[in-house]
């Protein structure tokens, strides 16, 4: 995930809700809001959602599909931030945006696998496991053509550094190259293109990637892509229409309601998927994110911006101080889960073939994810922060 979490993988853009109403968000309104903070809560839910699939937790949660919501999330917010940027400024400052990626994924990335790495000379495993021994992949960024390892959930973030790199180039810097009075008319028109190209381009692609493995790659791509696509439709005053009745508080709990009763059966279905072999060569597990996906960017994004229970379930402060920590929480797990291996072995107490409780590596994750913050994210962040007021 982000993972990777996605996954906290963007600067928090995010904001105050209007007063409620029954009425619909308009799209000035829309657009004056500051804070999302429901979707902290949301990648709260579905970093907790990876740590607990990952031990073994309740099959309804599908963990594994957390990392999609994390993979739409960063495309939505990270392109409706640089939108926003562009209508203020005139044109996106791609050096603050990549100074801005670098202080704020890159420190406490390289801190856990550093961590992971120690950990590995200790057990002796250093060069004959993944990450040791396979350690470019995981300094460049291609890990998700590794084979996991002690870092393995960190192949998420392989694939969302290679979105930031080549994302803003691809739907802004191109546009300036136009003139002026082109820009205005082309800009919507360009950025709904590249998205529909890409999207098609990573469909297509799928089905030759699952041969060789590498987790279906294009498959990650094709979730970002669908949050850019919302992002870009929803900063559009007439695209805006399709969203605005989900912002309509009654609507907007229906629609949480229902995605849901979906996800808690999605296990079902992506099992009926891989027993009648209803996506050919493609395993069900992997042909149930587009849909999925759709769903989430659709339906759920929209819902929670409106001022109803939704939205506020997930503003909660205990949601909102999990998901500024989802990052985190994300990459520590595997972490998490040896310390807990430790503290039972300390008071002797045995596993063997039982799994590690997933409520105990959820909360070490928790205890993990926070020292991990206060000590490497924030101070970085603020780090960043004044390298760019006095360089940038």
């Amino acid at each position: 995930m982000p993972s990777q979490q996605t996954a906290d993988v963007v600067p928090r853009a995010i904001a105050e809700q209007p007063s409620g109403s029954s009425q619909p968000m308009s799209h000035t309104e829309y657009l004056a809001l500051k804070r999302f903070p429901a979707l902290d809560g949301l990648r709260a839910i579905a970093a907790l959602m990876v740590v607990v699939f990952h031990n073994q937790g309740p099959d309804w949660l599908q963990g594994w599909i957390g990392v999609q919501i994390f993979f739409v999330i960063s495309g939505y917010l990270i392109t409706t931030l640089m939108l926003r940027e562009e209508d203020r400024n005139g044109r996106i400052s791609f050096k603050k945006f990549y100074a801005r990626r670098i202080f704020r994924i890159l420190p406490v990335y390289f801190f856990l696998l550093a961590v992971t790495l120690i950990s590995q000379l200790i057990h002796g495993n250093l060069t004959s496991k993944a990450p040791g021994n396979e350690l470019p992949l995981f300094l460049f960024f291609f890990n998700e053509f590794g084979h996991g390892g002690e870092y393995g959930q960190a192949w998420s973030l392989g694939i969302e550094q290679k979105f930031y790199l080549f994302w803003p180039i691809l739907a802004f810097s191109a546009i300036y190259i136009q003139p002026r009075i082109v820009q205005r008319k082309a800009k919507f028109a360009s950025r709904l293109g590249v998205n529909v190209v890409l999207m098609t381009v990573m469909l297509a692609a799928l089905p030759f990637t699952m041969s060789n493995d590498p987790k279906g790659w294009p498959g990650h791509y094709f979730s970002i892509l669908i949050g850019c696509l919302v992002a870009v439709l929803m900063h559009n005053p007439r695209t805006w229409a399709l969203f605005r009745p989900l912002t309509r508080p009654w609507v907007a709990c229906t629609a949480a309601a229902v995605f849901v009763a979906i996800h808690g059966t999605v296990h079902l279905w992506a099992a009926f998927i891989e027993k009648h072999h209803l996506a050919g060569d493609i395993p069900g597990f992997v042909a149930v994110p587009p849909p999925y996906v759709f769903l989430v960017a659709f339906l759920l994004l929209p819902a929670l911006l409106a001022n109803a229970f939704p939205q506020r379930l997930l503003s909660t402060r205990l949601l909102v101080f999990l998901g500024e920590r989802s990052y985190s929480i994300y990459l520590v797990q595997l972490l998490a889960h040896s310390a807990v291996l430790g503290i039972y072995s300390l008071f002797g107490a045995k596993l063997n073939a039982t799994p590690v409780p997933w409520v105990a590596v959820s909360l070490m994750s928790i205890l993990m994810a926070h020292l991990c913050f206060i000590w490497v994210e924030k101070p970085m962040i603020n780090v960043g922060k004044r390298f760019i007021a006095r360089k940038l």
